[in-house]
């Protein structure tokens, strides 16, 4: 039998900014990035700008992927 130990999982607040958490959570809920521009009261290019930051912060390259990390590591 192999067993391997559990991952340390990290809190997206550990490598998340405050607008990057607020991005990542409206991601999960399904909302498009005109969505959320218009929701957070900022221009859809600063949305996509926090998404690729976040993309690269997690290692992810799509929502999927993030959704997945996301449940994977207990963020959603």
């Amino acid at each position: 039998m192999d067993i391997q130990p559990v991952k340390t999982l990290t809190p997206h607040s550990d490598i998340l900014t405050k607008r990057e958490k607020e991005i990542f959570n409206l991601l999960v809920n399904e909302y498009q990035t005109t969505e959320i521009a218009k929701r957070l009261d900022i221009s859809p290019h600063t949305v996509s700008s926090h998404r690729k930051n976040i993309f690269q912060k997690t290692g992810t390259n799509s929502v999927l992927q993030l959704i997945k990390l996301g449940l994977e590591k207990g963020w959603v």
